[in-house]
């Protein structure tokens, strides 16, 4: 739950939550093409109660991603904690990757939408790379994964994956695409 959260109404985080649904669906059905109006209608509120919350098309799908890799860091925190660094990579490559799956304006996020505004992400992105970085070098260290992985490429996999899910939705592609990545990080 992002800082913005936890200082909202429940009336107000119901809304919130039925908007990131509708957008997530709408992203889904439309690609950049969703608009507000018509993520509003779906979300059962008023545009207004929208433009309250996400002053603009960008503004949320920047929330979006920010809930996103706030999930994220708690992923690689609870994945840091496990025994074999192998495991714990594995871990939160499919965790992560569970995370995302469905949320077509995440995976349009990731594969570069020019909706997307980076900055304000920030913290959060450095509160997942954090552990993500702990664990990677530890299964490197261990001999758990080859030896030239590093966190600079947690990114490229991840986009590799997310496109897989976004161009073959409901398809288990992304899990067999999960599964090849998994099998090329080991040594």
């Amino acid at each position: 739950m992002t800082s913005i959260e936890r200082t909202l109404r429940a009336d107000a985080r119901r809304n919130r939550e039925k908007i990131f649904v509708a957008a997530r669906e709408l992203f889904a059905r439309d690609g950049d093409n969703a608009q507000i109006e018509e993520i509003a209608a779906h979300a059962g509120v008023g545009i207004g109660t929208v433009y309250r919350h996400f002053p603009t098309k960008q503004a949320l799908l920047t929330e979006m991603v920010k809930t996103r890799f706030s999930r994220f860091a708690e992923i690689a925190t609870d994945a840091e904690q496990i025994e074999d660094p192998g495991i714990a990579l594995e871990t939160l490559i499919r965790q992560s990757a569970e995370e995302v799956d469905g949320d077509a304006g995440f995976q349009l996020a990731m594969m570069g939408s020019e909706e997307l505004e980076w900055e304000g992400i920030e913290q959060e992105k450095a509160a997942f790379a954090e552990p993500a970085t702990r664990i990677i070098e530890r299964a490197v260290a261990e001999g758990k994964i080859r030896s030239d992985f590093t966190f600079g490429d947690f990114p490229m996999l991840m986009c590799g994956i997310t496109s897989t899910m976004y161009f073959a939705p409901g398809g288990a592609e992304w899990r067999r695409h999960v599964e090849l990545v998994l099998a090329a990080l080991r040594p």
